[in-house]
């Protein structure tokens, strides 16, 4: 009971952390007055001449956000987004249209937090007003957040897309006016998953609220003067990013979203079909199909769409190409064969670590526990195994790997039957926990981690660093739980950890996944892969390449000046030898392929830093590639300033934090505790009002296909903020007071 207590306070305490720092102190369902209480139309107030308003002015539902006025509330913005994906070969070009809507009286800026793939390459930002149309410019990130703050402040619209995590923006909108609307539009590169014969693609819609470990203090003792040295650690030093606050779902659900995926197979194509969304799927030939979702749905969950080519469809070998000023970029998809043979088993030692956190509880504990306990059924004799659970607590089930007989397994299962979710996601102490290796020299055994989680936490480099210190022999495999996993981090920690990435998303694909799980840790990994080529100025990304497990396919994207000469895959399946070819003269058309590359050496310079690299040398070679390929990253931002003033000098600007879904599946009151004043226990939105958001004001779609589109012009944004700056250094406008971020609690 007092690690049930300690969980829930600490939950609470972090709630109440979140709370403070997302901006946002209340906001509060209004509904329309009942039977004959009613209050007619022709009775209702007026509203207060501040542009505030007070709950008895709504006659119909709102998503009202507290002001320091007492009594008085602002309409909060309002999110629609349209994704447009256009998936050619292995490339997916996604164009991403997200409308703030301001139903207020005041002028606000609108500042969202939303999710994209983890190795997207977003290097596009368009913002419509009224008829015309800016294009955004990459800076550095400072640069390009002292320019948006100026003209936020002088009264200009403008927008920012800033890179809290690959995985994780942030779009800030400054000065839009009472009762108006902004268009922002953005634009990314990914390359599509292959898996088996199953190409896969994610869309993530919602990001789920992170745990944030609490700040270090490190305490040192002097021997000469006896005085101790304080210094303070954060694992999480910009934490106030990545916390946005996040509606109760039981009164409904926020920001629709419409959604449609064009594929363009070049080959015919089998089996399509979306497993958690309903969809409707068009096919004018067998080697295209568009699907679309089926009407609005709130984004609370991850789109993804799997399909498959006809037999034989999958090719073992596929090359892409893209030139740009004289230089080629290449994208190789290499399917190495399956073997016609079951490879030998080798013993194992399997460390499962389950996450029973908060953000577990309800239908994503029990995914983890009916996959763990599937995975303890799958030992054989002779394997050893260990059980670790974590919230913020952490308990080791046995003092060392057991052999996996009756009597250990028999504790082990009803151990994990008996776990429920509760308490902080403290998923650093529970892996330095499972890389704990107390026979490092033993090689009679596979040592196999295992995690099960959502790995929603913000705390990401403390993680990925502690891997590149005590991976030792140890191979980390990832289960992401859930129906928004922190995919990022599952995915890296597998990279890292030379192993391979599960994601479950309902209870019905336990099975499935865990199978192929089972195949993957059973089966001879692909190892020691290289790329030889007779063109010695090729560089290639990810370099060195990760082991590979059954059915994965190596994944590599090149840069040369050549565009004859061939490419050799080189590596070993099992104890043989294996090999493969590739002509680039043989290489088809690929446009965005350079986007890939640069994003992929991108995401290798930054995994350096895992592994003890100078962070100044690190952080020079993201900033040269960021911006030499106009790509947002850790430390390039987009940006675009409208010239023409258009807040009043005399008006203030509300500044707000937008508020985001729970994701499907979660407990509310798990994550964020149970406490009655809870302000965001009170946030709501009338289910009206969500019909009317996705009815009115549809983006107009110019094809099926297409999504929202935006002119390709430039409407000179580069001489906009040089004017705007100049228009700063002359000091013609003068700042009334401090611009105010977020109402605090």
């Amino acid at each position: 009971m007092s690690t049930n207590l300690v969980s829930r306070g600490r939950s609470l305490e972090w709630t109440r952390q979140l709370l403070r720092r997302a901006g946002i102190a209340a906001a509060v369902l209004m509904t329309a007055f009942l039977g004959s209480s009613a209050i007619r139309a022709d009775t209702t107030p007026a509203r207060t001449t501040s542009g505030y308003v007070t709950t008895s002015e709504m006659g119909t539902g709102s998503l009202l956000l507290k002001t320091t006025e007492p009594g008085q509330y602002l309409e909060a913005p309002r999110l629609k987004t349209d994704v447009a994906i256009t998936v050619t070969g292995p490339i997916a070009r996604a164009r991403i249209t997200q409308r703030f809507e301001n139903p207020s009286d005041k002028w606000v800026e609108g500042i969202y937090v939303f999710p994209l793939p983890q190795n997207a390459g977003v290097d596009t930002l368009k913002m419509q007003i009224g008829d015309r149309y800016l294009e955004g410019q990459v800076k550095e990130r400072e640069q390009a957040r002292q320019i948006y703050e100026r003209a936020a402040a002088q009264g200009y619209k403008a927008t920012l897309i800033e890179q809290q995590r690959p995985n994780m923006f942030t779009n800030s909108v400054a000065n839009i006016g009472p009762h108006e609307t902004v268009v922002v539009q953005i634009e990314y590169q990914e390359a599509v998953r292959l898996d088996g014969d199953k190409f896969s693609l994610r869309v993530p819609l919602v990001v789920g609220p992170r745990y944030s470990p609490p700040a270090e203090a490190l305490v040192a003792d002097s021997s000469s003067s006896g005085m101790q040295v304080v210094a303070v650690h954060d694992p999480v030093p910009d934490r106030d990013s990545v916390t946005p606050p996040v509606i109760n779902p039981i009164f409904g659900k926020i920001n629709p979203v419409t959604l449609s995926v064009t594929l363009k197979s070049g080959v015919s194509l089998a089996a399509i079909e979306s497993p958690y969304h309903d969809v409707d799927i068009s096919r004018p030939d067998d080697k295209t199909a568009t699907v679309s979702l089926k009407g609005p749905v709130p984004a609370d969950r991850d789109f993804v769409l799997n399909w498959k080519l006809a037999a034989n469809g999958v090719p073992q070998a596929s090359l892409f190409r893209e030139t740009i000023d004289g230089k080629s970029y290449y994208l190789a998809m290499v399917v190495p064969p399956v073997g016609t043979t079951t490879p030998h088993r080798q013993t194992r030692e399997a460390i499962f670590v389950i996450d029973n956190s908060g953000s577990m509880a309800g239908e994503s504990i029990r995914q983890a526990k009916k996959a763990l306990l599937m995975a303890l059924s799958e030992l054989k004799p002779g394997d050893r195994f260990n059980v670790i659970r974590f919230d913020n607590t952490l308990t080791v089930l046995f003092q060392d790997a057991v052999p996996a007989d009756a009597e250990h397994l028999l504790v082990a299962n009803r151990y994990v039957q008996g776990l429920d979710a509760a308490g902080g996601t403290e998923i650093y102490p529970a892996l330095k926990a499972a890389l704990v290796d107390t026979t490092p020299n033993d090689d009679t055994r596979l040592r196999q981690v295992v995690f099960l989680t959502d790995g929603d936490v913000s705390n990401e480099d403390q993680v990925l660093a502690e891997i590149g210190k005590s991976l030792g022999r140890s191979r980390l495999f990832t289960v992401g739980i859930g129906s928004a996993p922190n995919s990022f981090l599952m995915e890296h920690i597998a990279t890292l950890g030379r192993g391979s990435f599960t994601h479950i998303g309902s209870e019905a694909e336990v099975d499935a996944r865990m199978t192929e799980l089972f195949n993957k840790l059973e089966s001879p990994v692909m190892t020691d892969l290289r790329v030889t080529t007779n063109d010695a100025k090729l560089e290639t990304w990810p370099n060195p390449i990760p082991d590979l497990y059954a059915g994965e396919p190596v994944v590599l994207t090149g840069a040369t000046d050549e565009t004859t000469g061939s490419l050799r895959l080189e590596g070993r399946m099992g104890k043989k030898p294996w090999s493969t070819t590739l002509d680039l003269a043989s290489a088809v058309d690929g446009r965005g392929v350079s986007k890939l590359w640069a994003r992929s050496k991108i995401s290798a310079i930054e995994d350096l830093r895992y592994q003890g690299a100078n962070q100044g040398d690190v952080d020079a070679q993201v900033l040269k590639v960021a911006l030499d390929f106009h790509l947002v990253s850790r430390l390039t931002s987009l940006v675009a300033v409208d010239i023409t003033p258009s807040r009043p000098e005399h008006e203030d600007m509300e500044s707000h934090e937008m508020p985001t879904n729970l994701p499907a599946g979660w407990d509310f009151s798990k994550v964020f505790g149970e406490d009655p004043e809870h302000p965001l226990m009170k946030a709501s939105v009338d289910p009206a009002l969500l019909t009317k958001l996705a009815a009115n004001d549809k983006p107009v779609v110019a094809s099926a296909t297409d999504g929202v589109q935006l002119p390709q012009t430039d409407a000179g944004t580069t001489l906009q903020i040089l004017l705007g700056t100049l228009l700063a250094l002359a000091g013609l406008v003068v700042l009334v007071g401090t611009r105010k971020r977020a109402v605090r609690s």
